[in-house]
């Protein structure tokens, strides 16, 4: 077990985790949603700063933020000021901000008049550029005036056509590492602090936050909000447009646009459901209300967790209630995420592959087993899938990434979801579920509201879950889980009963049955995807046109279905269903499914230049984060 390393910056900001390591039990926290008593920041040696960060919040931290921002749609830009308060751990006469095309045009401290002197430091791709202001020892604020400019990465401004609205819209996409492209701070995950604002928007819509939010808009257009738990700078969010809400449950309700909001509510009722299983699993939920944001067709993203306020893809909204899956795993990083959070971008892993285990507690004990079952095994398949693409042997494919260099982005695969997740399930298929379930409610609770790297996760697992044995951590092979490559070979095959039927309709089809002939009845989205996703690699134009006119895959309104099925009409060359690739690649925004179809499309010349020709159409509607994924897979120059 490797031992807590001794922090150079104040000793108490770590002795929770310290006396963790130790095995040193820890007092709960208080099930009132204000946070527990914890630091603000946690200090890594300098072997493990965050390398996405030009913070050096060891020396000084932010613990609070106050932003008054207004919000223009003509010039695509927020315009105001960010208050910072700041703890002086070493009496340092600087403190460092990220930025990244932000136009600061005055820093003040204390009194907001008396002017700082700051300096901007160079351009470094994808990181923008450090903010040095000068400081006393004893400066309590710096208050920042700034602008952000049109191309800001984080912010998307869709026209009314874009928004499927009368009016313009905007949202916020800040992970990984693009809160600083919005707001100037320490945009690290190992810095948590509480945030209020104050947002002026037009008058004709809502503003909304990952805070506590209004339900109704307001009659000047300004908006207050406060989060009163401390949050590291991804999760923070806003969105302003023509929304409406619609409760769900005492502690929970959705926003959306007037048009969609009736139909994400029937879809979402079960979203109190789920609260409570979480709950019952790994203790209250700690950030007052759950809500729900259901953001235009261009989110890049199924789901982002931002506390009290998840946004989510349309595309979930199947009609059926098959795919609220993603609103599990959002409600799960209410505990794994953004109550223990990962502390660098490396760490990615503990924020999601525990996040995607809990998920699948949460689907079980609302739906049951054989749900969770269908959902492990499309898991695994979509985990074969990335090694395949990675290959096994790829750096990439560990759970403890070295990202250096690095886009954090390169770094969020299906790896640190379902890997990790699977990690997870051999832990408590060899452990016992009664045991694993105390051990991940302590570790929850113990470090609730802060910040957790690998190098302290691994001795706390090995202490705290494994009782010190050295040899049952080796028969488990922990450590080759985390910091090799691949997958170890103890880990457990998940398997569905519910898709032997599946199964046996692939090789019936296969074999020369008629696609209406096929068993098929009762069918839910899995039972397809399976089915899909099992089908032979290529197919003939007439196999495919059975399938469709038995099954209507191109016509399917359910995005998972449809994005699988035309996968299989890239793979087959399947020309009359090429208006629906290009219709979904021209109104979906979500890079899950994007990605590797227009990766698909560019294995063959033929392929390559209709997928350019559709992304010169579509692109516009992608979000910056999409955006940069294809322009790479495509070569796009503009």
């Amino acid at each position: 077990m490797k031992p807590c390393h001794r922090p150079p910056a104040p000793f108490l900001l770590l002795l929770p985790l310290l006396a963790a390591c130790a095995g040193t039990p820890q007092a709960s926290p208080p099930k009132a949603p204000a946070p527990a008593p914890a630091p603000a920041v946690t200090v890594l040696p300098e072997a493990q700063r965050d390398v996405h960060s030009f913070a050096r919040p060891e020396e000084v931290s932010v613990e609070h933020l106050v932003l008054d921002l207004s919000v223009d749609f003509t010039r695509k830009q927020l315009a105001g000021r960010a208050s910072l308060r700041l703890k002086n751990h070493l009496g340092a006469s600087r403190v460092i901000l990220d930025t990244r095309d932000l136009d600061v045009r005055r820093v003040t401290l204390d009194d907001g008049k008396t002017e700082a002197r700051f300096k901007l430091g160079d351009e470094q791709k994808f990181l923008g550029r450090p903010l040095e202001i000068e400081i006393a020892p004893g400066t309590t604020w710096v208050n920042v005036d700034y602008t952000t400019k049109p191309q800001a990465a984080a912010l998307q401004w869709l026209t009314p056509e874009q928004a499927g609205s009368p009016h313009p819209f905007l949202y916020t996409q800040s992970q990984a590492i693009l809160a600083r492209t919005w707001v100037p701070c320490q945009d690290t995950p190992g810095v948590r602090m509480t945030y209020e604002a104050t947002i002026h928007a037009p008058r004709e819509l809502m503003a909304v936050m990952s805070a506590e939010n209004p339900t109704q808009k307001s009659a000047d257009g300004v908006y207050r909000f406060k989060m009163p738990q401390r949050i590291p700078s991804y999760l923070l969010a806003l969105s302003v447009g023509d929304l409406a809400f619609r409760p769900l449950g005492s502690n929970s309700g959705v926003y959306a646009l007037p048009t969609v909001v009736e139909r994400a509510a029937w879809e979402l009722a079960d979203t109190p459901k789920m609260i409570d299983a979480a709950e019952k699993l790994y203790g209250p939920y700690k950030w007052g209300r759950y809500d729900i944001l259901v953001l235009p067709a261009s989110y890049p993203y199924g789901g982002m967790e931002n506390p009290r306020l998840t946004f989510a893809t349309p595309t979930i909204l199947a009609g059926d209630r098959s795919l609220v899956s993603l609103v599990a795993h959002e409600l799960a990083h209410s505990w794994s995420g953004n109550l223990v959070t990962n502390a660098t971008w490396n760490d990615f892993w503990l924020n999601e592959g525990f996040t995607t285990y809990f998920e699948g507690r949460i689907m079980e004990a609302v739906y049951g087993r054989p749900y969770s079952d269908m959902l492990a095994v499309l898991g695994r398949q979509d985990l074969e899938d990335v090694l395949k693409e990675l290959g096994p042997d790829s750096p990439d494919t560990r759970l403890y990434l070295t990202l250096e260099a690095r886009d954090p982005d390169d770094g969020m695969t299906d790896v640190a979801y379902e890997k990790g997740a699977l990690f997870l399930r051999t832990l408590e298929q060899n452990i016992g579920r009664e045991k694993f379930d105390r051990f991940l409610r302590t570790y929850f609770e113990t470090f609730a509201f802060q910040s957790m790297d690998t190098a302290h996760f691994v001795p706390y697992l090995k202490q705290q879950l494994l009782g010190g044995d050295e040899s049952l951590a080796q028969k488990l092979q922990t450590d080759a889980w985390i910091y090799s490559p691949g997958i170890p070979a103890n880990a457990p095959q998940p398997r569905s009963e519910a898709f032997v039927s599946v199964d046996q309709a692939v090789q019936g089809f296969t074999a020369g049955t008629a696609a209406a002939q096929l068993a098929t009845t009762g069918w839910s989205t899995h039972h397809w995807l399976h089915f899909i996703r099992n089908l032979p690699a290529q197919l003939d134009a007439q196999k495919m046109a059975d399938l469709d006119a038995a099954f209507h895959f191109s016509d399917s309104g359910n995005s998972e279905i449809l994005s699988a099925w035309l996968m299989k009409v890239i793979d087959s060359k399947y020309e009359p269903a090429y208006p629906a690739l290009e219709r979904f690649l021209t109104t979906v925004g979500r890079r899950k499914f994007l990605r590797p179809l227009y990766m698909e499309m560019a294995k063959t010349p033929e392929g390559a230049e209709m997928a350019l020709r559709i992304y010169e159409k579509a692109r516009p509607g992608y979000h910056s984060v999409s955006q940069g994924t294809l322009d790479e897979i495509l070569g796009w120059r503009g």
